[in-house]
């Protein structure tokens, strides 16, 4: 049952993914890609739901909070990134400079590699949708806590960034309100905590352990790639010397400390 759910999710993605790029090319706004990619979870979630021969309450409990993550991600994404359509975030016109001349033809390909990231990273649902021991662990109850509080950290630092930016005289400043007072990147670290709580969920699953490499992917990908390295180097571009100094005053990532 394992191989034909993979291959039907990553159909699935992999069709999104295509429509999307379609729509991205003809708006010049590779930015869209973000909110598929996290509303492909919610494709996979269901499907895994229909398919999965586990136990039931499993596969209910882990499904209905990837649902949640999934549509409360891509939902703000869909807010965000739709309120400036004409105007592509600062990352991808980095990298529609960079790939330039052809930069679309890459985006094809990006595209589809985020279609197969969606699938990589749902190695752990998938493990766990077919885990037919019956009742919840322990592990499972602390990892499902863990991941409803995560999405909820992760919902609470979106928010409050997108309030602050919806006053006209934030303009130009750097976000320093709630959690972000604390850390520059709040929503980067429940972002990890959501996968370090699966994690911890499906280690109650045969071979669950394998779901170590998510997230591994996802705080090498916050540390070195996608995440911190290219939202510092944007801000830093567009806000300088402000943003030098929330730098040097505010902790990278852990939000629980103010630096002197």
């Amino acid at each position: 049952m394992l191989l034909p759910m993979l291959l039907v999710c990553f159909l699935a993605c992999s069709i999104v993914m295509i429509l999307v790029w379609v729509w991205a090319y003809r708006i010049q706004n590779a930015g869209v890609v973000d909110i598929f990619w996290a509303f492909n979870f919610t494709i996979i979630a269901c499907l895994i739901w229909l398919m999965g021969d586990g136990y039931a309450a499993r596969r209910n409990v882990i499904c209905l909070l990837a649902v949640c993550w999934s549509l409360r991600l891509g939902i703000y994404l869909l807010i965000r990134v739709g309120s400036h359509l004409k105007e592509e975030e600062g990352r991808y016109k980095q990298l529609r400079k960079e790939w330039a001349p052809n930069p679309d033809r890459k985006f094809f390909v990006f595209f589809q590699a985020q279609a197969l990231s969606n699938i990589f990273l749902a190695i752990p649902f998938f493990i766990i949708a077919i885990n037919k021991n019956e009742g919840l662990s322990l592990l499972e109850e602390i990892g499902a806590g863990m991941l409803f509080i995560s999405i909820l950290g992760e919902g609470l630092s979106d928010w409050q960034l997108m309030q602050f930016k919806k006053n006209p005289a934030n303009k130009g400043q750097v976000c320093q309100q709630g959690l972000w007072n604390y850390s520059r990147h709040p929503n980067y670290f429940f972002q990890l905590m959501i996968w370090i709580s699966v994690l911890i969920f499906s280690l109650a699953s045969p071979y669950g352990w394998i779901a170590v490499v998510c997230p591994l992917t996802i705080g090498y990908l916050i540390f070195k790639v996608t995440g911190i390295p290219m939202t510092e180097e944007q801000s830093l571009r567009s806000k300088g010397k402000l943003f030098e100094e929330y730098q040097r005053t505010t902790s990278v990532f852990v939000p629980w400390f103010k630096k002197k």
